[in-house]
């Protein structure tokens, strides 16, 4: 099977309305993605792991993103700009929310059946609210900073990559106010928080070169990473780091930072 095979299968899937024939096709792509026979050239393999990390539910949708995405249909021609992302963002969030329905993992209301199922919120920003669930956190997070749920499901798939020890588990889809929501499940860590200098002297023991601390943020040529200030590092009460959020993207030209990669949805098969 070559790309455009592929893709047509995932867009025939989408077409027929998720039907349990095409379900199972999704769930045979998703594990030959988990197994690295499907290879996404989005990611590097460390970043393919670091995506079935997120659980089969990540996987999926992260395919039917890419696969609006790859085919940009609904999106008219002479739309540029914040409004041509709006448009691809709605489409994606339309179509997982189809198939989220049609396997059970979809909650219309997120706020009420958390807090009715977990109990009081126990923070929230501006791009998720968290819920306390003893050993672990549960999060529904916006797409506040992404617009589009690719960008936010890539965000999850290098969070996991980079930061394994604060993996983030899609546990499904919903909407809160009318607005597309993930729910991922997270450990949770016990600490203090860690001062920026700190983060700053971690983040570059990693690679990261600081480019603007006033934002937190920093990078390398393949990766962007931003908002990781004091509140969004742990340190453990055995002394390690832990970087329970950020703002974490795949470095491109467009984002200024000395980016050199490309969003592209190109699948390749192994024998």
């Amino acid at each position: 099977m070559n790309n455009k095979d592929f893709w047509d299968s995932v867009n025939a899937v989408i077409a027929e309305g998720f039907t349990p024939e095409g379900l199972q096709k999704l769930d045979e792509y998703a594990e030959q993605f988990v197994t690295g026979r499907l290879v996404y050239q989005r990611f590097s393999p460390a970043e393919q792991h670091g995506c079935a990390a997120g659980g089969p539910a990540h996987v999926v949708a992260s395919l039917l993103a890419g696969a609006e995405n790859q085919t940009d249909r609904s999106t008219s021609p002479d739309v540029g700009g914040f409004q041509r992302e709006l448009q691809r963002g709605k489409k994606q969030a339309e179509i997982i929310e189809k198939w989220a329905k049609a396997v059970g993992c979809w909650t219309d209301d997120v706020s009420n059946a958390l807090q009715n199922v977990l109990g009081a919120k126990i923070a929230e920003g501006g791009e998720a609210t968290v819920y306390d669930l003893g050993a672990t956190l549960v999060k529904s997070i916006g797409l506040d900073y992404f617009v589009q749920p690719i960008l936010a499901l890539d965000r999850i798939t290098l969070h996991n990559t980079y930061f394994p020890e604060t993996t983030l588990y899609v546990l499904g889809f919903g909407k809160a106010n009318g607005e597309f929501k993930i729910i991922v499940e997270q450990p949770f860590i016990k600490g203090t928080h860690v001062p920026d200098i700190e983060i700053s002297t971690f983040a570059q023991n990693m690679g990261f070169k600081q480019i603007n601390p006033k934002n937190w943020t920093y990078a390398t040529p393949e990766i962007y990473l931003s908002d990781l200030h004091d509140e969004n590092v742990i340190r453990s009460e055995e002394g390690n780091i832990f970087v329970v959020d950020c703002d974490i993207r795949i470095n491109t030209p467009e984002l200024r930072c000395g980016g050199v990669r490309e969003l592209t949805t190109e699948v390749k098969f192994r024998k």
